[in-house]
């Protein structure tokens, strides 16, 4: 087994957290989520709503990293939500499977439009952005997600 430790980054993706009307909770849940559950929080970034925005964040973030990138907020139905959008421009292959499951746990996680994939050697998974639900759909995939990121990564992992 790889006792190397597991590194991810937090992007939080909203206009009122970006022009300080809002306070970051989702992103704050999630970092200390992950910290809970024995996860390094590398980076914890804000970006605008918007395809765009969302797009270029997330290409910096997993440019050259191998771990676990969540993103919290734009998966909703409103006209600024297109944080799936952005995510498209940026994974070369989707992970349906994980999606699903974080659909799954909550009958809300239905309305929610988020997207998983991998880009080089790690994994997106876009969140809701409300605490309760972006804990919630990333606790659906924690304990599986070391392993996905160990093999992206090429480490031994048991089988």
């Amino acid at each position: 087994m790889n006792d190397q430790p597991l590194r991810a980054k937090v992007l939080t993706v909203s206009d009122g957290v970006v022009h300080g009307t809002r306070e970051d909770l989702s992103g704050a849940a999630l970092v200390e989520q992950l910290t809970s559950a024995g996860w390094i929080v590398v980076e914890h970034r804000v970006t605008a709503d918007g395809m765009d925005n969302v797009a270029y964040a997330l290409r910096e973030m997993c440019g050259g990293f191998a771990g676990l990138v969540v993103s919290t907020g734009g998966t909703g139905f409103a006209p600024r939500d297109q944080t799936p959008e952005g995510t498209r421009l940026v994974v070369e292959r989707e992970a349906p499977g994980l999606a699903e499951a974080m659909r799954l746990v909550n009958p809300l996680g239905r309305l929610s439009r988020g997207i998983a994939g991998v880009v080089g050697r790690a994994i997106i998974c876009n969140t809701p952005g409300s605490p309760k639900g972006c804990v919630e759909q990333l606790g659906a995939i924690l304990d599986i997600v070391p392993h996905a990121v160990r093999l992206l990564d090429e480490s031994p992992t048991p089988h």
